[in-house]
């Protein structure tokens, strides 16, 4: 059985996140997802999410395609979360192309970087909430 594993925000959760999970996990038998905390949030995007990581987690968490969730913690601790599921694959958007390959030679994870579903962003969906 191989093992996926993806990460994300998943705030204000919309049809790019849907693909990318379900496109992860055609690349796996079963797919983990750590979901970042608010604080990771917080420290990557400089708000807090919309949504809070117990409610994120139990959106994603509720997918047919997702097996299990958890919190990230922090971006540096890519390598031990995968050994942590031992995950076979690791999947992320293309935004974060060659970003990831560092972890090859640490846990022998394969990375797929998938293309990012066109003219959708939590960003984009808030602004147009806004105007």
């Amino acid at each position: 059985m191989k093992t996926g594993i993806t990460f994300g925000t998943f705030d204000v959760f919309h049809y790019g996140h849907l693909r990318i999970l379900e496109r992860s996990r055609e690349l796996c038998d079963r797919l983990v997802v750590g979901i970042s905390s608010d604080e990771l949030n917080f420290s990557k995007k400089g708000r807090m999410p919309y949504y809070s990581f117990d409610e994120r987690s139990r959106i994603v968490g509720a997918l047919k395609c997702v097996d299990e969730v958890f919190k990230e913690e922090s971006l540096e601790l890519k390598a031990e979360y995968i050994k942590r599921f031992k995950a076979d694959v690791l999947v992320m958007g293309d935004d974060w192309k060659g970003k990831f390959d560092w972890v090859i030679p640490l846990t022998g994870c394969a990375v797929f970087y998938l293309p990012r579903t066109p003219a959708i962003s939590t960003t984009a969906i808030v602004e147009k909430i806004r105007n």
